[in-house]
Formats: structure tokens, C-alpha cells, sequence
């Protein structure tokens, strides 16, 4: 306290001088406010009110003086002050014009003291009081730099910082000006800007010139020796964010994105100002998905809902997209608790500690545990997103992919239907179709159980079918960017590999929106855009982190592992012309297929005892019950699984091309029905 109080003493005196300007400029303020409201014919009243004013400025001075005291306004330090100090600057000075206006219409003064000049002075106090306050930073600023080390060495930075080209002059590139100007930066200096509306070209954004359109970037870079680039349009999405990244990539300069200003981390905080690195969102960017929420809150507003592999990928934006929706309850049920356990304190940051989270660790195979979690909580609406989805660890271990994904399933919806859940919906995958490995032998298992319970139940079942997830849990862009950070090579198991790619939060909202759809039995296939090679994949993101392919960073082909194709699909020939679009333009569905109950349920009676005693009949049981699987692996004399040698099912480079062809034409002739892979996983945790 003793410190403190003499803190303040210490600063009394310029206080108490910046008091004694601030009466200076008040008192000429409010003279030169009466010069200009007297004059002309009104002149021979100047005196008067002089004399009238010198009367009543010992009152108004202090009446100032008292409002800024209290107001906190010579607590400021003007040397670090922005616009929030300039807005109470502003607001005080209202405020002590207010009572003197206020006492003038008690008083009956206001003859002389004409409310016109109280409030032009008022102006003029703001102004004045500010404008010296903000020359008086600024000269010293400009006085330390010329004789400080440290100034002369920010001026010699300045000259040599990496000189940028910023695309976007609206008020993204303003920010990003600002940024790259401000203090302890290292961004570079912006020295052009582009942007495509031609009203504002040759104009500046603070002092920044505006020399042309994103076309005339190749010719910029060059004209102005621009090192990297800068994309400021945060509305850019889909595929003229691609073709800028692309253009942009071919200058070889280093391209970044400029952070959204109004963006929040998941835990709803701001998020760090700044450039950030492109990533495979970005070039692989779509045009945002338009979803129907009041269909949406429809079935998940104030109900229980359960989902299952909640701590896994796809599992845990599924539970941030429905938290949106405030549901009574959201159950997080996985048998890894330390993801689901994360995941708990990110929601329970962002939407209060009061809501109504509970986060349950079990797995799907004990089916007692399944019938507590429904006894205690009663769940209306079931995410299933728990599963084995790794493809080459599942050939190794093809029963335990059984009893996790098909066995884990049944339990599920077994309980589900018994204790009346309203809603049942499965996230499948692209690799059910026509399967070449285990992984996606289960998950058509599966589908086929969601149909049997559709049609056997009063529960609306229902399946949701899509490819590869940008980002999840051992999918092929981390492992590229491991790969790349590691030195290489990058490693892909076939040149001429293609996959259909969504991001995390596109695919969990488009698994929301076909719940919503409601009809019982149906698979729903998702519109997974255009495909990508992933040797062009792989090639674009190495450029992404400076490195040039083929020349200091190799790209290795290592051949196909077991279970994996060149290409995936999401329709078997049986649903290629019944598909029919929803009402959602990314969202078709493919009708249910007749399934004989008898033979399924007495195959699959088979399979479980397969499964239990780890038997490799495992896998003649699945060929058997799932038509069309193919297995692409082969057991070697020492218990490892390989990929089968020469399968021209596989390997055929003419059939690949003549596959896509064949869906682009279906496509330009009929609804456009999505296709979709991925070399490996949607990703969850395993429950």
C-alpha cells in the first residue's frame, strides 16, 4: 500500500501539467467558438459575451476538470492509446458539456453562453485535447527512432523486410496491412495489392498501392520482386480459392493466409492474429454447405443423444455441430477416455460448465454395458461413429474387426430398438462398395443390419455412406506432412491412386442433415466433389512447405497394401440407377435391398463363432455374406498379410480410366451422383 501511494505521488505532477494544458486548450477552444459564432452582422455582441464567458470559464474549467479526473482520462498512457482512449476522450468531453449546458438553462445565462458555441467548443476540446497528445506521441516516436540502436535498427529492417503482395485492398487487407505494420512484426512489408473489383485500382489502403487484378499477380511478383504473397479474403471458398492458391503457387513465391479476424478458437476465445500456412482445406476448399437447421433442430433440439466413438474424429465434431442445437442431453459414449475426456472440457469451455455433457467410457461389445447406458439415460437419437477403421491393421486382425464393427453394431442396435430410440444413424463408408478388404466387408455388414432393423423395428434406421476425411485420425494428409517434416520421402502406394476428399466439419454436417431426412432403411451416399490424384496431392502439399518435388523431396511409390484399390465407390451396380436425389443438392440416396432374414441371421450366427475363436474362416464367411467382396491380401508363410500379387482388378490402369468415365457420364446424364474413397479411414477411435 505504502508503494503504491507513493506511485501516485510520483505521478501527481504530470497529472497536474497535463490539467493545466488541458484548461489552456478549453479556455481557446471556447474563445475561438465564439469567434466563429459572432461574426458578421452579430459582432457588436462579441464583447458582451467575452465578458460573460470570462465570468463563467472558473466554473466550466473546473466542472472539465472534475468530469476527466474521475473519467480516468490522465490515467491514459497516450504512448500506447488507440481508439478506445480517443472514444472516452470523446465521451467525457460530452459529458462535461452536458452539465454546462445543463446549468446554462438553469441559470437562465444562456443569452450569452449560446448552447451553438458549447457545442462546436466541445469539438474543438476534443480535437485539441487529443491532437496534442497523439503529436506529442508520435514526435517522440520519431525521435527515438532517429537516435536509438534499436530505432535505427527497425528502420534498416524496414528497408530489407520481405516485401508482400497482399490479394484483397477490402477490410481484410487493410487489417493485414496494419498487422504487418505493427510493432514487434515480422510478417514483411506489403509493397502491392490486387484485388478483382476495378473501382479500386490505382487507389492505396494505407499507403499501399493497388496495381491490378488476382490475374495480374505473375507479372506483380515480378515488377515489384515480391517474395510472398498474402491471401486477405476470408469470404473466399471453393473454387476460386483454389484457382487463386493455384495461381499464386505458380509465381514460387511463399503463400499465406491472413487469419479471420472474427474467427474464435474451439473453446470460443479469439483467435492469435496473424498469417497462418495454407492447408489441404484450402486447396481443396468448397463452397460452404447450406444446411436446413430448423429441420435439423427438429429432431435434435432438447433430446438425448448418444455418439458412440464421440472422442474419435468425425465422432467429436459430430457432438460440437449438435451441442448447436442444444439438446436436452449429449451423451459421449468411447472407449478411449482421453479424447472424449478433451473433448468434454472443450464443450464444457465453450457452452458453460452447466450444460447437460455426460461422458460415458464403455465399448460397443459388452452389450450389458450398451443396456445400462440406454436404461439410465434414455437416448431418442443414436450417432453410431465407434469403429475399426484402419484397412491394412484390420487384414491382419480380421476377427476382431468383426466383433468390434459388425458384432459391436448388432449389440448397438439391438439395445437401441429395445429401449424405443426414435432415431439410428451409421456412418459407412465408400470401401462397403464392392469391398477388397475387411474394414469395408463389416461396414456393408453393417448396412445390411441397419436395413434388417428398418424394416423389423418401429426405430428409423438409416446409413450414411462417404469417403476420405481431410484430417482425421490416420488419414493420408498427416501422414504426408509428418512425412514432409521429417525430411521424406513422402511415400504413396500407387501413381495412379484417386480419392474423393471432405473436410471433418462438411462431412459431420452433412451426416446431420441426412438424420434429418428420416427415411427408414435408406443409405444415404454424400456428394464428395471432384477427385484428386493423390500423386498430385502429394505434390501440392510439398510445394506448400517450400520444397520442390523430385528435387529436395522425394516422393517414393512403395505399392499397394493389402485391402486397398485405386479407386472407391459409393454405389453398387444393383443402386446405380435407383439413386435418387434428396432434397439436399450434396445428399442422394440409395434405396433398401431385399435381404433374406433367415440365411443373413444364420450366416451370421456363423460369423460370430468364426469370430470368437479367431478363425480364419473369418474372412470366407464375409465373401460369402457380402457379394461382391474381393479380398486384395494374402496370408504369407510367417502369419503377415501382403497385398495379393498381380490382381488386374486392381492394377488395370484402363479400367481405372475407363471406371471414371464411365461415372462421368452417369453423372452428366442423370442426378450427379457423388463418388468417394479414401486410401484409408474416416478415423475414430476404436470403441
Amino acid at each position: 500500500m505504502k508503494q503504491s501511494n507513493q506511485q501516485i505521488v510520483k505521478g501527481l505532477p504530470r497529472r497536474l501539467l497535463l490539467m493545466l494544458l488541458d484548461c489552456a486548450l478549453i479556455v481557446g477552444c471556447n474563445y475561438l467558438g465564439l469567434l466563429f459564432r459572432l461574426d458578421g452582422p452579430e459582432a457588436y455582441k462579441l464583447p458582451l459575451a467575452v465578458a460573460n464567458l470570462n465570468h463563467n470559464l472558473p466554473w466550466m474549467l473546473a466542472v472539465y476538470m472534475v468530469v476527466f479526473w474521475f473519467g480516468g482520462l490522465y490515467e491514459i498512457l497516450w504512448e500506447y492509446a488507440g481508439m478506445r482512449d480517443l472514444a472516452r476522450l470523446t465521451c467525457l468531453t460530452g459529458i462535461g458539456t452536458g452539465i454546462i449546458m445543463m446549468a446554462d438553462m438553469v441559470t437562465n445565462t444562456n443569452v450569452v453562453l449560446y448552447r451553438s458555441v458549447l457545442v462546436f467548443s466541445m469539438v474543438l476540446v476534443v480535437t485539441a485535447v487529443g491532437g496534442v497528445r497523439f503529436l506529442w506521441r508520435f514526435a517522440r516516436a520519431a525521435a527515438n527512432s532517429r537516435t536509438s540502436p534499436r530505432g535505427k535498427k527497425e528502420a534498416r529492417n524496414k528497408r530489407t523486410a520481405t516485401p508482400l503482395l497482399i490479394v484483397g485492398a477490402g477490410n481484410a487487407g487493410s487489417w493485414a496491412v496494419n498487422l504487418c505494420s505493427s510493432k514487434n512484426r515480422s510478417f514483411g512489408t506489403p509493397v502491392v495489392m490486387v484485388d478483382d473489383d476495378l473501382t479500386k485500382k490505382n487507389l492505396r489502403v494505407q499507403g499501399v498501392p493497388v496495381r491490378g487484378t488476382i490475374s495480374d499477380i505473375p507479372e506483380l511478383v515480378r515488377k515489384y520482386h515480391v517474395v510472398e504473397i498474402v491471401i486477405a479474403i476470408p469470404s473466399l471458398r471453393g473454387e476460386r480459392l483454389r484457382e487463386v492458391i493455384n495461381l499464386c503457387n505458380s509465381t514460387h513465391c511463399r503463400v499465406r493466409m491472413l487469419s479471420d479476424p472474427q474467427a474464435v478458437d474451439e473453446s470460443g476465445q479469439p483467435m492469435v492474429a496473424g498469417l497462418r500456412e495454407l492447408n489441404t482445406a484450402d486447396f481443396l476448399s468448397r463452397d460452404e454447405i447450406q444446411l436446413n437447421n430448423a429441420q435439423i433442430s427438429e429432431y435434435l433440439h432438447d433430446k438425448v443423444v448418444l455418439v458412440t466413438g464421440g472422442g474419435g474424429s468425425i465422432g467429436s465434431e459430430l457432438c460440437r455441430q449438435i451441442m448447436r442445437y442444444h439438446p436436452r442431453q449429449l451423451l459421449i459414449f468411447d472407449i478411449y477416455e482421453n479424447c472424449a475426456y478433451e473433448l468434454e472440457r472443450e464443450l464444457h469451455s465453450k457452452y458453460g460448465d452447466g450444460q447437460p455433457i455426460v461422458t460415458l467410457v464403455g465399448s460397443i461389445r459388452e452389450k450389458r454395458r450398451l443396456d445400462e447406458v440406454f436404461e439410465t439415460y434414455h437416448p431418442s437419437v443414436v450417432f453410431h461413429a465407434a469403429a475399426h477403421k484402419h484397412v491394412p491393421l484390420m487384414e491382419v486382425s480380421p476377427a476382431e474387426a468383426v466383433k468390434n464393427n459388425v458384432l459391436g453394431t448388432k449389440n448397438l442396435l439391438t439395445s437401441a430398438a429395445e429401449h424405443g430410440v426414435e432415431r439410428f444413424v451409421q456412418l459407412s463408408t465408400d470401401k462397403a462398395v464392392n469391398p477388397t478388404n475387411v474394414m469395408g466387408s463389416t461396414k456393408r455388414l453393417c448396412e445390411m443390419l441397419i436395413q434388417t432393423y428398418a424394416s423389423n423395428t418401429t426405430m428409423k434406421c438409416m446409413a450414411v455412406r462417404f469417403g476420405n476425411v481431410l484430417g482425421s485420425h490416420g488419414s493420408v494428409i498427416p501422414l504426408f506432412e509428418e512425412q514432409i517434416r521429417a525430411g521424406g520421402p513422402v511415400t504413396i502406394t500407387h501413381p495412379d491412386i484417386v480419392r474423393y476428399f471432405m473436410t471433418i466439419t462438411e462431412a459431420a454436417q452433412l451426416v446431420l442433415q441426412a438424420g434429418a431426412l428420416a427415411k427408414s432403411g435408406s443409405i444415404y451416399v454424400l456428394d464428395m466433389g471432384e477427385p484428386v490424384r493423390i500423386m498430385d496431392l502429394a505434390t501440392r502439399l510439398i510445394r506448400f512447405y517450400g520444397y520442390e518435388p523430385g528435387v529436395n523431396m522425394d516422393i517414393q511409390v512403395i505399392g499397394l497394401r493389402p485391402g486397398e484399390k485405386l479407386y472407391e465407390e459409393l454405389l453398387m451396380d444393383t443402386e446405380q440407377n435407383k439413386m435418387q436425389q434428396t432434397a439436399h443438392n450434396k445428399i442422394f440416396v440409395a434405396p433398401p435391398m431385399k435381404i433374406d432374414l433367415a440365411n443373413f441371421y444364420t450366416d451370421l450366427q456363423e460369423l460370430q463363432a468364426c469370430a470368437a475363436h479367431n478363425d480364419e474362416r473369418v474372412v470366407e464367411m464375409l465373401q460369402k455374406m457380402v457379394p461382391g467382396y474381393h479380398p486384395n491380401r494374402k496370408v504369407n508363410e510367417d502369419h503377415t498379410v501382403s497385398a495379393r500379387e498381380g490382381n488386374t482388378l486392381l492394377l488395370d490402369k484402363k479400367a481405372v480410366a475407363d471406371e471414371l468415365a464411365a461415372r462421368a457420364a452417369n453423372a452428366a446424364q442423370d442426378a450427379p451422383a457423388a463418388d468417394g474413397a479414401a486410401p484409408q479411414k474416416e478415423g475414430d477411435h476404436v470403441s
